[in-house]
C-alpha cells in the first residue's frame, strides 16, 4: 500500500481559489445583527430595457439600452420559534434597514457579500397547517430592495 500523500501547496491554494463556493454556508445580518435563515433567494440585479429607434432604424435596427435599476423582491426563510417575532415587529414598524448575506468558505470567512442598503419589508408568509403533517412550519418575509451591491472580499 502506498502512503498518503497531501497535494502540493501551490495545487492546493489553485483548488481552493477556483472550486465553486457551497450555498449553504451564509451568514444573513439584518440592521447589524446576525440572524438565521433557513433561505436565501432573491438575489438579483436588473435593469430596465429601452428600445431606441432613430432616423436610421430602417436600415441599421433599433438600438437596445440599458435603462433605470428595476426594484428587486428579496425572500428570506426560517422557522417559527415561540416568543421570536422581530421579523413581524419589522413589518409593522414600517422602517428600512440595511442586510449585509455573506458566502462563506469553509472557516466560515466571508468572500463575497450582498450589501442591501434600505430594505423595506413587505409581506409576511405563514405556511398552511394541517394534522396530517409533521413538517417545520416556515415563515417568509419579502423585501423590498432598490440599491443592491455585491463585493469580492478577498
Amino acid at each position: 500500500m502506498e502512503p498518503l500523500t497531501l497535494p502540493k501547496p501551490d495545487r492546493w491554494n489553485r483548488i481552493v481559489n477556483e472550486y465553486p463556493l457551497p450555498a449553504y454556508n451564509y451568514k444573513v445580518s439584518v440592521g447589524g445583527h446576525d440572524v438565521a435563515f433557513a433561505e436565501v433567494s432573491g438575489l438579483k440585479m436588473e435593469y430596465q430595457t429601452v428600445v431606441y429607434k432613430h432616423g436610421m432604424s430602417y436600415a441599421t435596427g433599433p438600438q437596445v439600452l440599458r435603462g433605470q435599476p428595476m426594484m428587486n423582491t428579496i425572500t428570506l426563510k426560517r422557522g417559527i420559534v415561540h416568543r421570536r417575532h422581530e421579523l413581524f415587529n419589522w413589518l409593522t414598524q414600517n422602517h428600512a434597514l440595511d442586510i449585509f448575506i455573506d458566502l462563506c468558505n469553509e472557516e466560515g470567512m466571508p468572500l463575497i457579500r450582498w450589501s442591501i442598503s434600505g430594505a423595506m419589508p413587505v409581506k409576511i408568509d405563514t405556511p398552511g397547517f394541517s394534522a396530517n403533517s409533521n413538517e417545520v412550519a416556515i415563515e417568509s418575509i419579502e423585501l423590498v430592495a432598490y440599491n443592491m451591491k455585491i463585493e469580492y472580499i478577498q
